[in-house]
């Protein structure tokens, strides 16, 4: 971990254990008691989205899932608006919610209505098990969209979104970000620009204790092509004048990359491996197929990866010393590497940092305990990647649970009520 980042997260954690409990004033309190009050009723709405399957390719579920939020957030004084996507990018849209103010910062707040759940994938669509529900969805992140309007909805009984800026966007493909992203995320980069704050309600992470976790920094997600080639000849020759093949250059590069791109936060992964003397990979469908003969030495190699960084400097050095590794090509091979860029990085910034502290200390005057930090490295890829640029921002203040994209997602209920809490007075104390 570089010297700055390693010195962030010791001062976080310094200010979190010096951090004292103060109380709530008395609005605060009734934001609180307001979303007591209207726990059950959360749960309900859970369950009633919940019910929909929303699959990002479900257009049709996506729609009606946002239709559902819609009403509870008009029903708060917001003006919504649905944002529909080119008819080729194959993606629903994204809601929009908005409330205009002139005091305190200007909130952005970030949830998604897809899953990844598609209309014939197993599992239920809702379970409910005490103290917990299982269903497609319920944590990631229709979970985090309930926190959303439990806490909007408290602040607005309250009296306190009052003169308050707050935007709220749904989108309908954070799953799978429709192509290309400059059109899917360019609504949410032009709000960014007119906000002060960004939260994103992904699902929250607990510690080995069962401390709350909120998310400073992501790691930017990309992936690189290997495209290797080799001469072609009898298996009797190799090592010899005819070169070694493309495989054995494949391996020489893949294990350079193991052995000498090393640094704290950076991963790569060749997650598809092809190799022979016919080879086809179908990119859009992300499969393949190879031919050869053990009697003959392979002539192409097609590898491609996933790459995961930390920032744009880490990023660059990882490049140069990859491109570095393919140059020294075995004899008769030679070798290409391109990269292409996905999800920026969310660096952790002083800013973020301010953020939680902020968050940590609403929690713990709301006697819910400190908040810690989540490890860049420990999470994927998210929406607020596309804005943490532009903007503070902080993620990871939704529901909690388990199971995640599985048949098997679960979510605690009664976190929706605590996460609503401490994101509910968190704004509030923004907005002042």
């Amino acid at each position: 971990m570089p010297r700055k980042l390693a010195l962030s997260f010791v001062l976080t954690a310094l200010l979190a254990t010096a951090a004292q409990a103060q109380g709530l004033a008395p609005t605060e309190q009734r934001i609180a008691d307001e979303v007591r009050a209207w726990h059950p009723e959360a749960i309900n709405l859970l369950e009633r989205s919940a019910r929909i399957n929303s699959g990002t390719f479900n257009l049709a579920g996506v729609r009606a899932v946002g239709e559902v939020y819609r009403k509870e957030l008009e029903a708060l004084g917001f003006k919504t608006v649905w944002i529909d996507m080119p008819r080729d990018m194959k993606r629903a849209g994204h809601l929009v919610a908005n409330r205009m103010g002139k005091q305190g910062k200007r909130l952005l707040l970030l949830g998604h209505l897809d899953t990844v759940f598609e209309q014939d994938a197993p599992g239920p669509l809702w379970e409910r098990e005490g103290d917990s529900a299982r269903g497609q969805g319920v944590g990631d992140m229709k979970g985090g969209n309930v926190v959303v309007i439990a806490a909007l909805r408290a602040l607005h009984r309250a009296g306190a979104l009052d003169n308050a800026t707050v935007t709220v966007m749904f989108t309908g493909d954070e799953e799978d970000a429709g192509h290309p992203r400059e059109v899917s995320r360019r609504d949410m980069v032009e709000l960014a620009k007119l906000s002060d704050v960004a939260l994103s309600f992904e699902g929250a992470v607990t510690g080995p204790e069962g401390q709350p976790m909120a998310t400073v920094g992501r790691r930017a997600t990309a992936t690189f092509d290997l495209d290797v080639k080799g001469r072609q000849g009898h298996s009797q020759g190799v090592f010899g004048p005819g070169g070694f093949g493309a495989v054995y250059e494949a391996a020489r590069i893949l294990d350079g990359f193991r052995q000498q791109v090393v640094e704290p936060g950076l991963t790569f992964n060749p997650g598809v491996i092809l190799g022979g003397t016919d080879v086809a990979f179908d990119e859009a469908n992300a499969k393949g197929a190879a031919a050869g003969k053990t009697n003959v030495i392979a002539n192409t190699v097609t590898v491609r990866g996933d790459l995961r960084y930390l920032d744009y400097a880490q990023r660059d050095r990882a490049h140069a010393r990859m491109r570095e590794i393919v140059a020294h090509s075995l004899p008769g091979a030679s070798a290409s590497i391109t990269f292409r860029d996905s999800y920026p990085p969310m660096a952790v910034t002083p800013g973020n940092l301010k953020l939680l502290d902020l968050y940590s200390q609403a929690s713990l005057d709301a006697g819910l305990g400190a908040v810690g930090t989540v490890p860049p490295t420990a999470r994927g890829a998210g929406d607020i990647q596309f804005i943490a640029p532009i903007i503070d921002s902080l993620d990871g203040l939704g529901a909690s649970g388990g199971g995640a994209h599985s048949p098997n997602e679960r979510v605690d209920l009664g976190s929706l009520e605590r996460s609503a809490i401490r994101a509910a007075l968190l704004m509030y104390r923004l907005t002042r």
